[in-house]
């Protein structure tokens, strides 16, 4: 299947300055992209849902080859961590918003685009109104309700969807767009149980792996506007960073799919947390225990049991000597030894593995909190000797 420019026609193109024809010079040289190729591309406009690890490198490309418009959507701020993988950010921009410190990059890089920014969470409410003014949108996220939320969108409004997806070392890259072939839920026609899919910030990620994925999404969306080569529509893209190995698996149209289908049931934007099985999150007082809290009832002697829900080789960095490790991929499989009377209190790094599994252990009928801002907190508000990472 060869490319078919997802841009609309424009007539006529916008024309290039003397600063743009030096700057794309190297683009004009190619028989495939040319002066009408280039003038595509600075016609074209593309939304970037997500300015992370994917984000970064698909937004600072697509900002470099000339893309007229990019949108980027992200409520998030930046943080030291991020640093490791989210290269369109940097020190300086700590704390700040994403999109503004991704928005500075980018004309930095490349003052003849136009970035417009959205900081705000993508929802049913807001996404087709974002969405609809943009030729292709592409997925910078890390959770399956957004996804399934911009797949349904994506089809309503006619619109590709460039598809990216990494953890820890492994990546899949696909493009999804209804009018030409399958859509996200024809490959995934159902989310997996919550517990069962860690994100990036439970799992790690190898920090270059964002960058050879999102540049592939990149790469995807050159094609769509220029109308070469051959896209990623019916095709996931394997990548294994670990192996250096690239596959690719066909993925067919489900002629029974909810929204593409012959006979579609999903017509409009739905409660994608509810669909994806994420329950709305307990009050903090009620599910978590403060790091004080938890040093003066370790301290009276109440009879607490604490889990340590990190990995093995963590605990070379900073542990807690009072816990016991039972990483989380091992703890669902156990559940039956803990008892329902014993009050439970499980531990990460920052919270968010620990708070899963207290979710799910509630969920079960035991007394379970979660130790708030994870073992970093217990450094910073209990034990300042803790190193934190």
């Amino acid at each position: 299947m060869t490319a078919a420019s997802s841009a609309p026609d424009r007539t006529p193109l916008p024309d290039l300055t003397p600063d743009e024809l030096r700057r794309y010079s190297r683009h004009l040289l190619l028989p495939q992209v040319g002066l009408e190729g280039q003038r595509k591309l600075k016609a074209a406009s593309v939304l970037i849902v997500g300015v992370g690890g994917l984000g970064s490198p698909i937004a600072m490309y697509l900002a470099a080859a000339g893309v007229g418009r990019l949108g980027l959507v992200d409520a998030d701020v930046v943080d030291e961590s991020n640093l490791q993988r989210q290269i369109v950010h940097g020190q300086h921009t700590v704390g700040r918003l994403k999109v503004e410190s991704a928005r500075e990059r980018l004309l930095d890089l490349n003052p003849h685009i136009r970035v417009d920014v959205y900081p705000v969470r993508l929802t049913r409410d807001n996404a087709l109104d974002i969405l609809r003014p943009y030729d292709i949108v592409v997925d910078g996220t890390d959770n399956f309700p957004t996804r399934y939320l911009l797949n349904d969108a994506c089809v309503f409004l006619g619109k590709p969807f460039v598809y990216g997806s990494i953890y820890r070392f492994d990546g899949q890259v696909s493009v999804f767009d209804a009018r030409h072939g399958p859509c996200y839920r024809c490959l995934f026609p159902q989310p997996p149980p919550p517990h069962l899919v860690p994100t990036c910030g439970m799992g790690g990620v190898f920090g270059v792996l964002p960058g050879v994925v999102g540049t592939i999404q990149a790469t995807e969306v050159l094609k769509l506007i220029l109308g070469i080569g051959k896209p990623l529509i019916g095709r996931l893209l394997l990548y294994d960073a670990l192996d250096m190995t690239f596959d690719t698996v066909q993925v067919p149209k489900n002629p029974k799919c909810p929204v593409c289908g012959e006979h579609p049931t999903i017509t409009e934007l739905i409660d994608y947390e509810a669909f994806c099985g994420v329950s709305p999150t307990p009050a903090a007082s009620d599910l978590e225990i403060t790091p004080h809290d938890l040093a003066r009832r370790l301290a009276a002697g109440e009879p607490l049991r604490v889990i340590d829900v990190r990995e093995p080789h963590e605990l070379t960095i900073a542990r807690l000597p009072f816990a016991e490790n039972i990483p989380l991929e091992q703890l669902w499989s156990r559940m039956d030894a803990f008892d329902k009377d014993t009050p439970l209190v499980f531990v990460c790094r920052s919270g968010e593995r620990s708070r899963l599994a207290a979710e799910v252990f509630r969920e079960e009928g035991f007394r379970a909190w979660n130790l708030q801002g994870g073992i970093n907190a217990w450094a910073r508000e209990v034990d300042p000797a803790l190193r934190q990472y």
